[in-house]
C-alpha cells in the first residue's frame, strides 16, 4: 500500500435497487436509506477490492472501515495490533456479534475490471471485501435505527484480520474480549454457485476443520537392485499414501466426514537409486469435533504402524488449522427466518455442506451461533467463477441482499429469548 484508503466517488454508479418482491420492508425507512446508500457501499467494496491487504497487514482496510464508523457516530475499537476492530451498537447486557474478515490471498487479480487489484500477487480472490462491505453496511443502517430510538439492544460488529493463513486471526481477536457479553454470532460467505438473491441456510455441520500433516521418512538408501539390503523409502511412501487413508476410513465413524488427501510427494532424483529421505503432505478435513480431537493422535499411530514394516524411520508433523464450523439449531433457525423476510421465503435454500475451512468455527466454539451462504452469482451469467480463482469478481447486487439479511437478522436476534 502506499496510500491510505479513502471512500471513492460512486455517484457513477446509480441507485440500488430496492426490496425483492414478498420481502419485508425494513424498519425506520432503512429500506429508501440503502436505496440511497446502496452506490456508497459497491465503491468501497470496489475500493477494497482494488487495494486487497494480505494476512496479518489489513491495516489501511481496518482504518477505512474505523472511519466509516466514526462518520456514523459510532466508535469504533482498533485490536491491539490496528489491523481490524471491534465497535458496538446500541445499549444492553446481552450482545448479539456480526463477524467479517478483512484479508485478501497471495494471488494474482487477473481479472479486467476498473477496480482489479493495484497490489502485486495480492486479491480478493474470496469475497472477503463483499463481506467486509455488508458488515459495514450493517453498522451503518443499525446506527440510523439507534439514533431513532429504534434497536431494542446491543448489536458488535467484528471485522478480523488474517482467515487466510495459519494461525488465524479468530483466537487473537477472541482473546482481545470480542466475544465478552456475546449471546450469539453470525456470519456470512460469499457463495458463487447461487445467484444474487439467494441464501443458503444450513444446521449442523457447515464447513470441516481443516489440518495438514508432514510425514518425512528416512533410511540408508542404496541401489534399486538390491532393495532387500536397506529400507526402501519410495516402496514406504507409497505405503503411507495409500494404505493410512484406507484404514482411517476404517477406523473412524463414516457419519464423522473425514476426508485424508495428499498434495505433494518427493523423494529422489536417480531412477536407479533408492534415496535416503522423502517426505509426503496433505490434509485432514473433518466435519464432526470429537473425530477432530482425536484426529491427531489416531492417524499419528497409523501412519508410524504402517511404516514399522517398511524398516524406515519417520517423523510425523500433524499441524492444527481451524476446527469446523457448526451451526447451532437455534441460530440457523433465526437467520433462516430473518433471511425469509429480508428477501422472500423462496430465496432461502438448504446449503450444502463444505469439506472447505473457515476460523468462524472457534467463534462457534464458545457462543452459538450460524454462518449462511450469500448467493454472489449473475443470474443467467455463462462465466462461472469459484472461490479462490483468480478471476473472481460477484454480482454487486449481493452486498444489499447481505445488508438487509443481516438487519433482520439482528433484530430477530435481539428479540429471542434462547440466547
Amino acid at each position: 500500500m502506499t496510500s491510505a484508503l479513502t471512500v471513492p466517488d460512486s455517484s457513477h454508479l446509480g441507485p440500488f435497487p430496492g426490496p425483492p418482491p414478498g420481502a419485508d420492508p425494513l424498519p425506520g425507512q432503512l429500506d429508501r436509506w440503502l436505496t440511497a446508500r446502496g452506490a456508497e457501499l459497491v465503491a468501497i467494496r470496489r475500493h477494497i477490492h482494488a487495494h486487497p491487504e494480505p494476512s496479518n497487514a489489513e491495516f489501511e482496510t481496518a482504518a477505512l472501515v474505523a472511519r466509516e464508523l466514526a462518520v456514523a457516530g459510532l466508535s469504533p475499537q482498533l485490536l491491539p495490533k490496528g489491523n481490524g476492530l471491534i465497535c458496538d451498537i446500541g445499549e444492553g447486557d446481552r450482545v448479539i456479534a456480526f463477524r467479517a474478515d478483512l484479508d485478501a490471498l497471495p494471488l494474482q487479480d487477473t481479472k479486467d475490471v476498473p477496480y482489479r487489484s493495484t497490489v502485486e500477487k495480492v486479491a480478493h480472490a474470496c469475497g472477503h471485501d463483499v463481506h467486509t462491505t455488508v458488515l459495514l453496511g450493517l453498522g451503518l443502517a443499525l446506527a440510523q435505527l439507534n439514533e431513532q430510538g429504534e434497536l431494542p439492544g446491543r448489536v458488535r460488529l467484528i471485522f478480523q484480520p488474517a482467515e487466510e493463513c495459519v494461525p488465524s486471526g479468530a483466537p487473537e481477536v477472541i482473546a482481545s474480549g470480542a466475544l465478552k457479553d456475546v449471546a450469539a454470532i453470525y456470519a456470512l460467505h460469499c457463495y458463487p454457485q447461487l445467484p444474487a438473491g439467494l441464501v443458503g441456510v444450513r444446521s449442523g455441520p457447515f464447513t470441516a476443520a481443516a489440518d495438514t500433516i508432514e510425514v518425512k521418512l528416512s533410511g540408508p538408501g542404496g541401489h534399486t537392485a538390491r532393495p532387500h539390503l536397506t529400507a526402501d523409502l519410495v516402496h514406504a511412501l507409497g505405503r503411507v499414501i495409500v494404505d493410512v487413508p484406507a484404514l482411517l476410513d476404517r477406523r473412524v465413524d463414516p457419519r464423522a466426514g473425514v476426508s485424508m488427501v495428499w498434495g505433494a510427494v518427493h523423494a529422489g532424483q536417480a531412477f536407479n537409486a533408492i534415496p535416503g529421505e522423502g517426505t509426503v503432505l496433505g490434509t485432514v478435513r473433518i466435519l464432526n469435533r470429537e473425530a477432530w480431537r482425536e484426529a491427531p493422535e489416531l492417524i499419528t499411530k497409523l501412519i508410524r504402524d504402517v511404516v514399522a514394516a517398511t524398516g524406515a524411520e519417520v517423523e510425523v508433523k500433524y499441524n492444527r488449522g481451524v476446527p469446523p464450523v457448526i451451526n447451532d439449531r437455534m441460530a440457523s433457525a433465526v437467520i433462516a427466518g430473518a433471511a425469509g423476510a429480508a428477501l422472500g421465503a423462496d430465496r432461502v435454500v438448504e446449503a450444502e455442506i463444505s469439506m472447505g475451512g473457515e476460523d468462524f468455527a472457534f467463534y462457534l466454539d464458545n457462543v452459538p451461533g450460524a454462518m449462511i451462504r450469500l448467493g454472489t452469482g449473475t443470474p443467467g451469467s455463462e462465466v462461472k467463477f469459484d472461490l479462490h480463482q483468480s478471476n473472481f469478481d460477484v454480482d454487486e447486487k449481493c452486498i444489499g441482499y447481505g445488508v438487509r439479511v443481516m438487519v433482520h437478522t439482528a433484530l430477530a436476534a435481539l428479540s429471542t429469548a434462547a440466547f
